[in-house]
């Protein structure tokens, strides 16, 4: 069995040397290069290929679902870019910051077509592949749709932004694992229920993500806390502290909202703490965790073969430590 960093090594080997892009137009072409080498933990294709591994040998198809999958996955980092107007990501200049606008667009669609051409090369149980990886896209653009709307919503309720975050950032995780179990032999119940270990675990990963924007050491986070705070976005732990709050707490919530500076992030981490937030949020994490694996637990499968996925989900849910 191989560890989650063996074959994130392997998997980049083979990738990288196995871009499938076309050379003309370079305009097209190069953007799409630009952003695979640039870097990724390469999780959702590893997912993708240690779910093989629990069966077997990792097989052929489940490297061309692995290779779909990641380059589904920076096609909705291209549009996101530009949907967030973001100018950097993973250290570089985004692909519309560096190309141009059209470009971006254009080098996202082709990557989305090419991501489609990989899991059209699976031979293993097709139907239920794209079924679950069709479902899947359209999930991902409601939940990037969602997250945008809430932006502009002041009534947001924790079991929508829970739905969001279901929709944008853990099917995707959730359809990686269930693509390697069904091209290797993992079906029916075996397959739902790691796509539900991965929808679970995924959840877990964005409130702990949510819990170390606001709270994280920045020396560990690796960037400036309270980046949420700061750009007023509405996490968990902003609806909780609002769904917990006294009418005296709500006003000062609410009053910090048109404020900047650290001294807003400070004031705000203080009303999380005084309404509970910060506790609500380490539960829910804690919750979600448990459910992603008792899923992985009722898995008919030799706990020796679990270890490599149980290993990445505590590195993932625990990476404050």
């Amino acid at each position: 069995m191989y560890s989650f960093q063996d074959l994130g090594l392997l998997f980049e080997k083979r990738f990288t040397a196995s871009l499938p892009f076309a050379v003309t137009p370079p305009t097209l072409y190069d953007p799409c290069r630009y952003i695979l080498q640039n870097g990724g933990k390469r999780i959702r294709p590893v997912l993708c290929l240690m779910a093989s591994e629990l069966f077997g040998e990792i097989s052929e198809d489940a490297w061309h679902g692995a290779f779909g999958i990641e380059l589904f996955h920076n096609f909705t980092l291209i549009h996101d870019d530009i949907m967030d107007n973001a100018p950097i990501r993973r250290g570089h200049p985004t692909i519309h910051a560096r190309y141009g606008l059209a470009s971006g667009i254009l080098s996202g669609d082709a990557m989305c077509a090419y991501a489609y051409d990989q899991i059209a090369k699976i031979k293993t149980g097709l139907p239920q592949v794209l079924s679950v990886f069709n479902s899947t896209s359209i999930g991902v653009s409601e939940g990037q749709q969602l997250d945008m709307d809430f932006e502009t919503r002041n009534d947001v309720t924790i079991g929508e932004y829970l739905h969001m975050v279901t929709l944008k950032t853990s099917v995707l995780l959730a359809c990686s694992l269930k693509i390697g179990a069904l091209v290797s032999g993992g079906l029916g119940d075996t397959a739902n229920k790691l796509y539900e270990f991965g929808k679970n675990m995924g959840i877990a990963f964005q409130l702990q993500d949510d819990y170390l924007d606001a709270f994280g050491e920045t020396e560990k986070l690796g960037k400036q806390n309270g980046g949420d705070i700061r750009g007023n976005k509405k996490t968990y732990l902003y609806l909780k502290s609002l769904e917990l709050a006294d009418s005296q707490q709500r006003m000062a919530i609410e009053s910090l909202l048109p404020e900047s500076g650290d001294e807003k992030v400070k004031a705000m981490l203080a009303l999380y703490n005084h309404t509970g937030a910060d506790v609500a949020c380490r539960q829910a994490v804690a919750l979600y965790s448990e459910k992603a694996f008792a899923s992985l637990d009722e898995l008919a499968i030799p706990s020796k073969r679990k270890v490599p996925l149980v290993e990445l989900a505590n590195y993932l849910l625990g990476r404050d430590k």
